[in-house]
């Protein structure tokens, strides 16, 4: 017998229906910003959870019986014990497919509904005249709400605020407020973004007097005439009709609902948040908005602020805490904003629903432009075709309309939002239309984004996720292939164009960056970019014995899950930024300074700002010198906004090169420093370098002994080297060696996992299928050769004819030095790229993490052919422990590149390694690609999470002529081309001394 659908007297949680029994909605001003009163509902409430939504309880029911519990409030119900205990059921991951069935608007009967009570205590004095409202920031999913015994309304609309007017059901004194909330609705279907399925009453909850003739709504509109100077404000009021606007700086007070031009102003950007305070005043209320002076348009395909073109250098934010999922704290938010602004970041998606309303307030406080993006996604429906999908269904436009309105009512006010976003991954569809006529209809001073659709046939910026950089090269140029509608491809060649995602920050990159960013300042159309995404959504939990850790899909038992995929930012989920971070940080920088092709000892300084000048930074420029600064000054130069210097080392310091010793690495380095001494990475505003002279390699100087001399194994010995008959190293003065060879693998990073959209195999399959993954040395021959000694092999793994046949040529210099030049050549018919070319060392050494490096080269951070704008020249010193990122999920990382020089100091007394000359292919590099870790590249590959990875009492040492890019192929394209290591001919000469 089929299942009957009994009519339900009130809605319910499979309704198609907007929320009902609630208030119309309204702006919300900043904490404090209005005298009205309210009171905070955040702290303990009563709390019980039932397996389905027909619970049982009655909403009169106190939740002082037995099966109720304490539970915090704004929280996740799943997290209410995080990382310790999971009473209320786990968190679960899943990037697009649905954890229910397909069937909308119908769920399973199994759906974990939390009963939620709270006693509210309500003053005499507000029932007296005026209304009480109950204010909920966020519900995940569905809620009811009732009032001692009483069902008032139910809504949903996760990220959306939801007003529910009590007045008629509360008294003086306690009352009952009851919530019930299911984990799954019918608007799960347009809520599937890419993070953790957690429920609850996860923001602020709040129960407010709303004064008879208080101030209701505010529209309002400041905006700024970049050509007299001069703004405009109009506040439009809903609630009392004597409503009156006073900007005290500015000597105002008009009317409400009348524009005036108030005269000179300082306008609002991100690079100058100017707020001035307007002060709305009806009978009954008095509110204080922050408000920005600013216009932000579309001409002639740019976008403009103030009527300058603006560049976004954006990221992707979702709201996340490792113990509270998306209940972040206002401390948090804060932490956030400063951080972006202190890496340079300008702009913020809120991917993909609209934020915490306070995280505005902070972007209006401090300078950040804004994507307000709505609540919908149904990346789920993708995988059926699009079939059923709501935003092509008429039956769900008034809900979805019903959300992008009560996203713009909130939000409009805030001059930080700058663009309107309808939603993220929801397809095409007649409900597109619609929710872009209802945002333009409550503000049509915003342009509209919405990156579904790639017709852009309702919107106002053309806007795609993870195109190549020959893509968007095209559109910058306006050559992208034509939309086959001609009218729509004639109207998306007018509009400006954004990449909404790029560069997926998964684990150890996004590599890339650089070129990206080039293409967004050199195209006016291309008016920006967001790194997809802010930090990695790791939960903190625990293994059984108690250790913590951060955990992925499928640390919790899912059924359906997507991993790692979920630790994909910029941010480590503890907030330490990445290597990631300070690279975009680099490549973000308001002062750009490039090397100049074919200009040698020439940087290009420019300012990349749009309102600002560089009066504020010291152009400081230095030679370095095997590390070392040999010279210094600065550039008297003070640059308007998007003015360019060069600045050339045979200017500054003419003579430098002269006086310095031939074997000596130079390179020039410009940087901009703050003057005001304010907290920004790497303590500048920009930065960049470029190679002057490598270094003369010094003539072999031995001491006309015997190269090589037997040792009482039937050996030999090469000053402090020995190796065993075969030619294999088995020592280094007092240091034994475990594995010396020719190297070739690395650790997978989550982007050499997968394959790249465009690639037919990816690059951790290819290094699989070319054995590198099973890699072993044969040693053929070994003999004396003029003063060296010889050992020849071939390096290769089972089951493929892929090898590197290798040549070490081993010359003593003196007792305690010897010199090493190995020769690598691949041979065999290679599928893909290699993940690196160069000499593996594992070197006895107890407590190998402590082991100090002390470098000269670039750092101090880690860097990688493709992600290396961060880096500069310099002599570095870390432990081997901190040398390394623990990503959430282990992977390659730590590599430091250009070294000349490096001294470890190893139990056994130090053990220094020059780089004389290192060659790949033709080219020839500034120095080796040095990495140091104590444990294996096989244990890091195998380890899910970093504390599975334990020393193993060796120093395991690369030493690479190069080493494969990162990419960005976990969700866009790989390794570009320049950063792509071929299998090639590699040359490494280096000195080693103990």
């Amino acid at each position: 017998m089929p299942d009957t659908v009994v009519p339900d007297p009130r809605p319910t949680h499979e309704s198609l229906t907007p929320p009902t029994g609630v208030r119309d909605a309204h702006f919300r001003p900043a904490d404090g910003a209005s005298d009205a009163p309210e009171q905070r509902l955040d702290g303990t409430w009563r709390f019980r959870l039932s397996p389905t939504a027909d619970t049982g309880l009655d909403p009169a029911d106190d939740g002082a019986g037995p099966g109720w519990a304490d539970l915090e409030v704004p929280g996740h119900w799943q997290l209410a014990e995080a990382p310790d205990a999971w009473p209320y059921g786990r968190p679960a991951y899943t990037n697009v497919l649905y954890p229910v069935p397909v069937d909308p608007p119908r769920v399973p009967h199994e759906n974990p509904t939390g009963e939620y009570r709270r006693t509210v205590d309500v003053p005499a004095a507000w029932l007296a005249g005026g209304r009480v409202v109950l204010r909920f920031e966020g519900v995940d999913s569905w809620f009811e709400v009732a009032v001692n015994g009483r069902v008032l309304a139910q809504s949903h609309g996760s990220r959306l605020p939801t007003e529910v007017d009590v007045t008629d059901a509360v008294h003086a004194g306690p009352n009952l407020l009851a919530v019930r909330v299911t984990q799954w609705s019918a608007h799960t279907y347009v809520e599937d973004q890419d993070q953790w399925w957690l429920s609850g009453i996860f923001r602020d909850v709040t129960l407010a007097h709303r004064p008879a003739g208080g101030v209701e709504h505010v529209t309002l509109r400041a905006d700024y005439d970049h050509v007299t100077g001069t703004g405009t404000l109009r506040v439009d009021v809903e609630g009392g009709s004597d409503a009156r606007v006073r900007v005290p700086e500015l000597g105002l007070e008009v009317a409400a609902g009348s524009t005036v031009d108030v005269g000179v102003v300082e306008p609002w950007s991100a690079e100058h948040p100017r707020l001035y305070d307007v002060v709305v005043s009806t009978g009954g209320e008095t509110v204080t908005l922050r408000a920005g002076f600013r216009t932000v348009a579309v001409a002639d395909g740019v976008l403009t602020v103030n009527g300058a073109p603006v560049k976004l250098y954006g990221v992707n934010r979702h709201e996340f805490e490792p113990t509270r999922g998306r209940a972040v704290t206002r401390a948090t938010m804060l932490e956030d904003v400063l951080l972006m602004k202190r890496h340079h970041v300008n702009a913020v998606r809120t991917s993909h629903a609209p934020p915490h309303p306070h995280f505005l307030d902070l972007c209006d406080e401090h300078g950040l432009y804004v994507v307000d993006e709505n609540d919908l996604e149904t990346h789920g429906f993708e995988v059926l075709g699009w079939r059923g999908n709501p935003t092509d269904d008429p039956a769900w436009e008034p809900l979805l309309v019903d959300r992008v309105q009560r996203m713009v009512r909130r939000d409009a006010h805030h001059a930080s939002v700058v663009m309107w976003s309808l939603g993220n991954e929801a397809g095409a569809g007649v409900n597109v239309a619609a929710m872009a006529a209802a945002v333009r209809a409550l503000d049509p001073t915003r342009p509209v984004h919405y990156e579904g659709d790639w017709s852009s046939a309702h919107v106002d910026v053309y806007s795609r996720m993870y195109a190549a950089t020959e893509e968007v090269a095209l559109i910058g140029r306006g050559d992208e292939p034509a939309w086959p509608d001609a009218a729509a491809d004639a109207r998306r060649r007018t509009l400006p164009f954004v990449l909404c995602e790029y560069a997926h920050a998964m684990g150890n990159g996004p590599g890339g960056l650089t070129e990206y960013v080039d293409l967004v300042d050199a195209h006016p159309r291309v008016l920006g970019a967001f790194v997809w995404e802010w930090i990695d959504h790791g939960i903190a939990t625990r293994t059984p014995d108690g250790t913590p850790f951060h955990g992925y899909g499928g640390d919790f038992g899912e059924e359906l899950h997507d991993g790692t995929f979920i630790a994909d930012g910029l941010l480590l989920p503890d907030r330490t930024p990445s290597p990631g971070l300070v690279e975009l940080a680099a490549v973000y920088a308001p002062v750009g300074v490039r090397p100049v092709p074919g200009r040698p000892g020439v940087l290009l300084v420019r300012n990349r700002y749009a309102f600002t000048s560089t009066a504020h930074a010291r152009l400081v420029w230095e030679v370095v010198a095997d590390g070392e600064v040999v010279a210094t000054g600065e550039v008297a130069t003070v640059l308007t906004p998007g003015g360019a210097v060069e600045v050339r080392v045979d200017d500054v310091a003419p003579d430098v090169l002269a006086g310095l010793s031939p074997a000596a690495t130079a390179g020039f380095v410009v940087r901009a420093v703050p003057r005001d001494g304010r907290d920004v990475a790497a303590g500048h505003l920009g930065a960049g370098h470029v190679l002057l002279r490598r270094g003369a390699a010094p003539a072999t100087t031995g001491t006309g002994a015997t190269t090589a001399t037997a040792t009482a194994a039937g050996g030999h010995r090469v000053g402090p080297v020995e190796l065993d008959a075969a030619g294999r190293v088995v020592r280094l003065d007092g240091t034994r060696v475990r594995l010396a060879r020719v190297d070739a693998w690395r650790a997978p990073t989550d982007n050499d996992r997968a394959r790249a959209w465009t690639a037919d195999v990816g690059d951790g399959d290819a290094w699989e299928r070319a054995g590198l993954t099973r890699l072993h040395e044969r040693l053929d021959t070994v003999g004396r050769d003029g003063d060296a000694l010889v050992v020849t092999g071939r390096t290769a793994g089972a089951a493929t004819d892929c090898a590197l046949r290798v040549r070490y040529e081993w010359r003593a210099v003196d007792d305690r030095t010897v010199d090493l030049t190995l020769r690598i050549a691949p041979e065999g018919r290679w599928p893909g790229s290699v993940a690196r070319l160069g000499w593996l060392l594992a070197l006895e050494q107890p407590g190998a993490g402590d082991v100090v490096v002390d470098w000269t080269g670039l750092g101090p951070h880690e860097s990688y052919a493709d992600s290396a704008r961060a880096a500069l020249p310099g002599r570095w010193r870390h432990t081997v422990d901190a040398l390394g990122t623990r990503y959430t999920h282990p992977q390659e990382n730590g590599a430091r590149r250009g070294v000349t020089h490096a001294r470890l100091d190893l139990a056994a007394g130090p053990l220094t390694v020059t780089a004389l000359d290192v060659r790949h292919s033709t080219h020839a590099a500034p120095g080796v690609e040095l990495t140091a870790r104590p444990w294996s590249d096989t244990a890091l590959a195998a380890a899910a999470h970093p504390h599975e990875l334990a020393p193993d009492g060796l120093l395991w040492l690369h030493l690479d002529a190069a080493q494969h890019g990162l990419g960005s192929a976990a969700c866009g394209p790989g390794v570009l081309p320049d950063a792509v290591l071929h299998p090639a001919t590699a040359t490494l000469h280096l000195r080693l001394h103990v």
